[in-house]
């Protein structure tokens, strides 16, 4: 079966900046400490992956443009325009294209010359609006720095996000309620609300088997899932993916929705993924280490060490996985067209346990159903 780039899924570029001023204990992303350094080789071998992320490609128009990390607003603005001045270059980025940068409150001095480079989405790493869970989380600002950083993007972006961590451990319904309230008085234009997952090579795991403390346990998180849909539902977020809500559909994450919809996209940077459509369909990684990247750019043309040919079964479990998380879920054509089908037994099931409806080719998962859908997703795929 040959498979062809559909254009209707989205085509984007995902770069990975991979420095951070202090690691926080939770992530388990391709992270490294900033220190002192030249940070000019990795954007000269970016700028070279993506020439070679073209000659694979071919011409596509750029709909979105993802710079995460890590934390890209420690990159100077002037290398965020050259990134974005060679990705027009390339492949044109299309007019009206969602340009997102991830940003810490602690560089808000900075954002006016992100939004000169050509950033239009600013994404905030918040993570809480409680000063003692910030240190537990191992940020450097405080409540009232994020405060003050959302005021200071304001105006500037077109969108401006704001990213929270509910389901600490000991967090009551009140305890998030308290925290999650100002974060909607502030009116961003759209949140990301995550719940706490202790990830095997964060530090917070080796802190958990040490037993320095006990993660929220399922229930816990699935009555703190709930009472976060309750409010954001009154605030006037669509809750449009399972951990995302938005303030109307011009401010949901575009990018994103290209994964969701199992589009393809370019990853540039240490450890970035991507996936490309051309005849058949690969997953892609960069190296991860920074200099493993520099030399696998400077030998090939391009930062990739893994090549993976995804074959039709692979797709169609990436999309049912993918699929199912957005509201209004997954089209069961997707499947189909790759010759497969769902597992009618396990639609059944999870729909008489109220956790899934079907209508109109969409299979969508309820409210209660997000809480699991991963599990869903897996039962249900061919």
């Amino acid at each position: 079966m040959e498979f062809s780039f559909n254009p209707a899924r989205g085509f984007g570029v995902y770069l990975h900046w991979p420095y951070c001023t202090r690691i926080c204990p939770y992530c388990d992303f391709n992270v490294y400490a900033a220190k002192a350094r030249d940070n000019a080789p990795l954007v000269e071998a970016m700028l070279a992956d993506l020439s070679g992320w073209r000659e694979r490609t071919g011409a596509r128009g750029v709909d979105t443009v993802f710079l995460g990390g890590g934390t890209p607003s420690l990159m100077a603005a002037e290398a965020v325009t050259r990134v974005l001045e060679r990705i027009d270059a390339l492949w044109g980025i299309a007019p009206g294209a969602e340009i997102t940068l991830e940003a810490n409150p602690d560089e808000a001095a900075r954002f006016g010359a992100f939004a000169s480079a050509g950033v239009n989405r600013l994404s905030l790493g918040v993570q809480s609006m409680d000063d003692v869970q910030l240190k537990f989380l191992g940020r450097t600002h405080s409540a009232a720095d994020a405060v003050a950083a959302y005021r200071a993007a304001e105006g500037k972006f077109r969108s401006v996000s704001i990213d929270m961590i509910y389901a600490r451990p000991g967090q009551t319904l009140d305890d998030w309620r308290t925290e999650l309230a100002p974060a909607l008085a502030l009116e961003a234009d759209h949140l990301s609300l995550y719940e706490l997952t202790i990830e095997p090579g964060a530090a917070f795991a080796r802190a958990v088997k040490r037993g320095d403390w006990t993660p929220a346990d399922d229930d816990a998180g699935a009555d703190l899932y709930e009472l976060t849909q309750e409010m954001t539902d009154r605030a006037g977020y669509l809750a449009y993916e399972v951990s995302n809500h938005a303030r109307g559909t011009d401010h949901q994450s575009r990018h994103n929705r290209i994964y969701w919809a199992s589009g393809d996209w370019v990853g540039v940077g240490p450890g970035a993924h991507g996936r490309l459509t051309n005849g058949e369909r690969w997953a892609i990684e960069a190296a991860e280490k920074p200099d493993a990247y520099l030399h696998q750019v400077k030998a090939n043309g391009v930062g990739w060490s893994t090549v993976d040919r995804l074959d039709a079964l692979a797709q169609a479990r990436e999309r049912v996985t993918m699929g199912l998380r957005v509201i209004e879920g997954l089209a069961v054509s997707d499947v189909e067209e790759l010759g497969f089908v769902l597992d009618d037994a396990k639609l059944a099931e999870f729909a008489e346990l109220g956790l899934l409806s079907y209508a109109n080719d969409r299979l969508a998962l309820t409210v209660k159903g997000r809480l699991a859908a991963d599990r869903i997703a897996a039962e249900i795929s061919p």
